[in-house]
């Protein structure tokens, strides 16, 4: 079952008062603990009600109130959302939890509806489909996508130039000879056991994933990286740097979109477009 675990209001979060670096830690390790049980699925605190609004319905009159709001021990201060096996186990967690508040305060547990709920409403299923392609749409809206390269045998070089040159930064790196599992026997050629296996760098906001491959991949082909560099001097110089080696499919110059584009390919095949960008409603 899914449970909201509700931090009620004290006089001190309404004052805006901090909690002290002892309480912060206690609250991370307990969050720590939450996410280890594999039952948290959210959480987070709330400012005091004087930076919040309300707003009210009647019938078709909406009437909006800027806080504070006066009734303390009926607003909210933080929560958590938990996947618990029953209402007992959430009450057992919450009982470990610090005191949030400097001073007494209570935490309570409200179970969320689920659509077994509604069963006697919604015969035909409907709205439970309606629901589940709500859930589909909002996993899809919060998925991350990044690029995948494969080098083919010289990713380690393709880091360094990428450091070097573009200020790559690099996050994780592991070869095959480092995997918790064994590569299938036949699947890497001869000499690629200390290749990379899998790494992740960020260029810019960029992130990246990359790896070695196993040794048959071709040369990229189909998509380029884009490169937005606000500096004239800086594009230039990256310009340059991708093409020693590579090659200039498309010289920098102006376009109608960018004061300064242009396509190159670096000499490990990547595809790159640099550019400046374009000035606020050019396209």
């Amino acid at each position: 079952m899914k449970v909201m675990v509700i931090v009620k209001a004290s006089d001190s979060s309404e004052a805006g008062q901090m909690p002290d670096q002892a309480l912060l830690t206690a609250m991370g390790e307990f969050n720590e603990s939450l996410v280890q049980a594999g039952m948290m699925m959210s959480g987070d605190g709330l400012k005091p009600s004087r930076e919040g609004v309300r707003v009210r319905f009647n019938g078709s009159e909406r009437t909006v109130t800027k806080g504070p709001f006066a009734e303390t021990n009926e607003l909210v201060a933080g929560y958590w959302v938990w996947q618990v096996n029953s209402m007992e186990e959430a009450i057992e967690w919450v009982k470990k939890c610090p005191n949030p508040m400097t001073e007494a305060s209570d935490i309570e547990i409200r179970p969320f509806y689920e659509m077994e709920d509604f069963a006697d409403i919604d015969r035909d299923g409907s709205v439970r489909e309606q629901e589940d392609q709500l859930r589909q749409t909002i996993a899809l809206q919060q998925a991350q996508s990044n690029c995948y390269l494969f080098f083919n045998g010289c990713c380690d070089e393709a880091l360094a130039y990428y450091q070097e040159h573009l200020g790559a930064r690099i996050h994780l790196k592991f070869r095959f000879n480092e995997s918790p599992d064994p590569v299938p026997e036949g699947m890497l050629p001869p000499g690629f056991e200390n290749k990379v296996m899998h790494c992740e760098f960020t260029v810019g906001k960029m992130r990246i994933f990359a790896s070695d491959g196993c040794g048959d991949e071709g040369p990229f082909t189909g998509f380029n990286l884009t490169l937005t560099i606000d500096s004239e001097a800086e594009a230039r110089r990256v310009f340059d740097a991708l093409a020693d080696g590579g090659s200039v499919r498309m010289p920098l110059d102006k376009t109608f979109w960018s004061p300064l584009y242009g396509q190159v390919t670096d000499k490990f095949g990547m595809g790159w477009m640099v550019m400046l960008p374009g000035e606020e409603g050019q396209l």
